[in-house]
């Protein structure tokens, strides 16, 4: 072999693995694009099924604030922006009666530990996005289909109530000597 064919077998080879880097780096932005449009993909459903159980639940609850705790008016999905900030609220309730308070509800498919914190923040944050229930008391309800036990009782003791699904109707699962925290 000679010198020539040792270069012209590098120089082959040279352009070969060019090739094959070409090719790879095609196949990875194909790939990461895909992932991309995956990932939009699980999160519109993520959202869908989000939007389905917060529509499973407003019946119910609808009930159980009108009834149970007399209020007025019970809204779902209320949004309000003050000073470059926004809220969500799943389901929004108020009375103006004699009862002075309102509900806000938070739905979740699956109920974890850090919706205590995000009910909280809501809870806390609540009159500075709703300026015209100042005087009113204002509580919490963490509704979910799925609630672990350990979590459940962790809610409560922050004075929040739990309601969960039961027979296709959502229900407060709180035991009788249950005390709300107004916030």
């Amino acid at each position: 072999m000679t010198d020539q064919d040792l270069r012209d077998i590098v120089a082959s080879m040279a352009q070969e693995n060019k090739t094959w880097a070409q090719e790879n780096k095609q196949r990875i932005q194909e790939t990461d694009r895909q992932l991309r449009e995956l990932g939009k993909q699980i999160g519109g459903l993520g959202e869908k099924f989000g939007s389905f159980t917060e529509g499973l639940a407003f019946p119910s609850m609808k009930k159980i604030l009108t009834k149970k705790f007399h209020m007025d008016f019970v809204a779902p999905y209320v949004e309000r922006r003050r000073n470059g900030r926004s809220m969500e609220l799943d389901v929004l309730a108020y009375s103006n009666s004699t009862v002075r308070a309102a509900y806000v509800v938070e739905v979740k498919s699956h109920l974890r530990l850090d919706a205590i914190q995000q009910m909280k923040t809501m809870l806390r944050d609540f009159r500075e996005f709703f300026p015209e229930h100042a005087d009113k008391k204002v509580y919490g309800i963490l509704a979910a289909v799925h609630t672990p036990e350990r979590v459940r009782e962790k809610v409560l003791r922050e004075g929040i109530y739990v309601a969960s699904i039961h027979d296709g109707q959502f229900e407060l699962q709180v035991p009788e000597d249950f005390q709300p925290r107004a916030f």
